[in-house]
């Protein structure tokens, strides 16, 4: 996929907003998951968060690590290193808006689709996606 963003703060919000909305995808897709197979609202918070992150943030994440590692003392290695990398200049800021959004997406996918289930209580067997109270008060 070859998004055009902008460069500089314009381009780091974007990048948010994209993250944003794979977090709500993401947590939508493990909430899922988790109601057939019975697992807990926090196993798919908690991968969908790791996921989204990893999907959203993942490659400007690595080129961040990169920067830091890599032996840049000649201008030609430094030159080479930050060619492949889309807005250097900005590349902190975009992978710290791209995890906020990721966390923040998967957060809103939470709450518009773990609350929003219809008989959703908290019971003896934890707190699962999906599980009704049957007992009579």
């Amino acid at each position: 996929m070859n998004l055009t963003l902008h460069t500089g703060l314009l381009g780091a919000l974007e990048a948010g907003l994209i993250a944003f909305a794979i977090g709500v995808l993401v947590y939508a897709l493990w909430a899922w998951v988790c109601r057939r197979a019975g697992l807990t609202v926090a196993h798919a918070i908690g991968w969908g968060a790791a996921i989204a992150v990893a999907v959203a943030a993942g490659l400007d994440s690595w080129n961040l690590f990169y920067l830091g590692i890599a032996r840049l003392e000649s201008p030609l290695y430094a030159r080479l290193a930050l060619a492949g990398i889309h807005d250097p200049d900005f590349l902190g800021t975009r992978v710290l808006l791209q995890i906020i959004g990721a966390l923040a997406g998967t957060v809103l996918g939470w709450w518009l689709f773990s609350h929003g289930l219809a008989g959703h209580h908290r019971g003896d067997d934890g707190d699962r996606i999906g599980k009704t109270d049957t007992s009579a008060d």
